[in-house]
């Protein structure tokens, strides 16, 4: 729909020039409704998708009504998550950029210091953003005040309902003046958020946009449940179980984009960077390599990604899955174009499974949940891909000019087999990238959302506190006690070394007898496979062993050795 300017809408000068800094050239569809509603002092009721701009929908009108001459609070706003409220806090501040030093705006959040959070509060703001349950708790303790609200937004009404926040919206609308004015936004009206409305609302006025087309059904959308010492490895993993032709690895953040591109380097990937540092000399020879196909992994951030238009694009990576839906569907957008095929693969963890629910009703499409590839996988994917690529190039009869040397080898007495063989092997070994066991690998479930040993995904106790991680805590090697020894009083070993570098149980026992100067009889079974090794010692000589073993090589290679961590 068209909509008029900002310059309309019956917001002051300095409000219009926060928004004109801001770069915004004309409102959403939410904005131009809401807005003008708001700013009479209206109830609203704003039906839009999330990534809608309902931020600036009820935080102009908010910023109107704000006296920054008073330090009592006078607009909260309640969000269902703390990277939300931290969101909205950051954008409210910008919005009223113009009213000067003297306006403050406190975001309240579980997880974050609730000294300093009393100290915010003590020294006044006149807006405060947060999460249900530390507002309600800074408001039982008397810190937070909410007598001289005048307004009070709840944002993604719908998504706190569906946490079990309903008890605590409750007590906090109840705590404040009935005269107040309410803003309700949600991507839904479903039976409880009429409820709410009903209770709290008076005579409020109902806005909703329609539903524009969101991702494409061509796009095959999964996601993976990992942490995020394993995302590259997982990454990885994917990339060569379906190597693309071109691929977006999307990242929340400058650091994380820097990091994961250097970790694909190193792992010998074509991987390129872009993101708001570089410059635009820089970014245009990133883009030109990327069309190319020079560089086949570009890793970028959202913003850097704007305006990037290229249609061979095979899949796209959420290395980091996005704040906003709607970057969501940006990003996968980038794949399945002109009718082709696309895929589109999310990492997630713990309290991302919020986010990824809010994707899910934002599109109105099931992202399917998918196991990671093992290692074994991916060997026997790889060996796969050799096999038919040799196959192709037999078939189209591109290896004549290397008969020669396959006869010289012929007459020296070795076999067509041999040759054959350890051709494959020298070929397998360039193209082979040395990968690495994670924990994911030995989690009984294996990437399943579902329970697992009394973790469960969130819904449990309604409405308090952060999901617990799935899967359990994010160890650090060694940073437990070491393992109970089984009945011969052994304990078993991890070492990051296996078949694919040579490495024989002889090997290894040498290795850890010389290296560690166990006494005799301390070695015990030796299991070797591809990547890694399993090799049981004795319980009272293990911390040696990995003590004197973490700058050994085993054939001219540096490895990693631990426990086994088996949970």
């Amino acid at each position: 729909m068209d909509t008029p300017p900002f310059s309309e809408l019956g917001l002051t000068p300095m409000l219009l020039q926060a928004v004109e800094a801001l770069g915004y050239e004309r409102p959403s569809p939410i904005q131009a409704l809401a807005i003008p509603a708001a700013l009479t002092g209206r109830d609203v009721v704003g039906l839009s998708e999330t990534g809608s701009g309902k931020t600036a929908a009820f935080g102009l009108p908010l910023l109107q009504r704000i006296d920054t001459a008073s330090r009592e609070t006078q607009a909260l706003v309640v969000c269902p998550t703390r990277e939300l409220a931290v969101q909205v806090c950051e954008q409210v501040h910008l919005l009223g950029s113009g009213l000067g030093e003297e306006l403050r705006v406190a975001p309240i959040y579980g997880g974050a210091s609730m000294e300093r959070q009393f100290t915010l509060l003590n020294r006044g703001a006149q807006i405060v953003v947060g999460t249900p349950g530390r507002l309600l708790d800074l408001c039982r303790r008397g810190a937070l005040k909410l007598h001289a609200t005048r307004v009070a937004v709840l944002d993604e009404a719908d998504r706190m309902l569906d946490m079990g926040f309903r008890e605590d919206m409750e007590e906090l609308l109840g705590a404040m003046p009935e005269t107040r004015q309410t803003l309700f936004f949600s991507a839904t009206m479903n039976r409880e958020v009429e409820g709410l409305i009903r209770r709290f609302g008076r005579d409020p006025e109902v806005l909703e946009i329609e539903r524009k087309s969101l991702t494409v059904e061509s796009i095959a959308q999964v996601c993976y449940e990992v942490r995020q010492r394993s995302k590259i490895e997982v990454l990885s993993r994917l990339l060569d179980m379906e190597p693309p032709r071109l691929a977006i690895v999307f990242c929340n953040t400058k650091r994380s984009v820097d990091e994961c591109t250097e970790a694909l380097l190193a792992r010998g990937y074509a991987a390129d960077r872009l993101h708001g540092d570089i410059t635009q000399t820089m970014r245009e020879r990133v883009l030109r390599r990327f069309r190319e196909g020079t560089v086949e992994l570009l890793v970028a951030t959202d913003v850097a990604a704007r305006g990037l238009d290229v249609d061979n694009v095979d899949a796209v990576f959420n290395y980091d899955l996005p704040q906003d839906p709607e970057d969501y569907v940006h990003r996968v957008g980038r794949t399945g174009r002109a009718g082709r095929a696309g895929r589109a693969a999310s990492f997630v963890f713990g309290r991302d499974i919020y986010r990824l629910q809010a994707i899910e009703r934002y599109t109105r499409q099931k992202i399917r949940r998918e196991r990671i590839p093992t290692q074994e996988q991916v060997e026997g994917r790889r060996a796969d891909l050799l096999l038919e690529s040799v196959r192709e190039r037999l078939e189209e009869g591109e290896f004549e000019g290397h008969i020669d040397h396959v006869d010289r080898l012929l007459e020296i007495g070795h076999t067509a087999t041999d040759i054959a063989a350890a051709l494959f092997s020298l070929l397998y070994e360039t193209q082979n990238r040395e990968g690495e066991e994670i924990a994911e690998d030995r989690s009984k479930s294996r990437g399943d959302f579902h329970d697992r040993d009394g973790d469960r995904p969130p819904g449990g106790r309604k409405g308090r506190g952060a999901p617990r991680d799935f899967g359990g805590r994010d160890r650090e090697p060694g940073e437990d006690d070491a393992p109970a020894a089984n009945g011969d009083g052994m304990v078993t070993l991890f070492l990051s070394v296996g078949k694919l570098v040579g490495a024989k149980p002889g090997d290894l026992a040498g290795m850890l007898y010389r290296e560690a100067r166990l006494p005799p009889g301390s070695v015990g079974r030796i299991a070797l496979f591809p990547k890694y090794s399993l090799v049981d010692v004795r319980a009272e000589h293990a911390p040696a062993a990995i003590d004197r073993c973490r700058d050994a090589k085993l054939r001219g290679k540096a490895f990693r050795i631990d426990y086994d961590r088996k949970a």
